[in-house]
């Protein structure tokens, strides 16, 4: 088991930018595809970015792509997500997510979960 650790959220203005971290605990972070997902207000939780365990390969939503990037440190036992070009319906709670493989993630089925970190975005 994994545990997940998420920093970096808070309140900035449409257009700016925010870097998110998860911290991941245990000695078996490599071997963990990792990524993001999101809950807006009223809405269903969705996936935002994955990164494969080695960071060769990453996966993004639609609505995301060419905004944000996901990126890890194995070394640090970190994932990151950096968001560019913030936009109001980005605002949400975003959760630090991993599991055996990046379909999982990206299917909305990851094994571990953090508590999340608010992320607002006001126009």
């Amino acid at each position: 088991q994994v545990q997940l650790v998420e920093s970096g959220g808070g309140l900035v203005q449409a257009g700016g930018s925010l870097r998110l971290s998860c911290a991941a605990s245990g000695r078996t972070f490599s071997s963990y595809a990792m990524g993001w997902l999101r809950q807006g207000p009223g809405k269903e939780r969705e996936f935002v970015a994955a990164i494969s365990t080695t960071g060769g390969s990453t996966y993004y939503a639609d609505s995301v792509k060419g905004r944000f990037t996901i990126s890890r440190d194995n070394a640090k036992n970190t994932v990151y997500l950096q968001m560019n070009s913030l936009k109001p319906e980005d605002t949400a709670v975003y959760y630090c997510a991993a599991a055996s493989s990046s379909s999982r993630i990206r299917s909305g089925v990851p094994t571990n979960w953090g508590q999340g970190t608010q992320v607002t975005v006001s126009s």
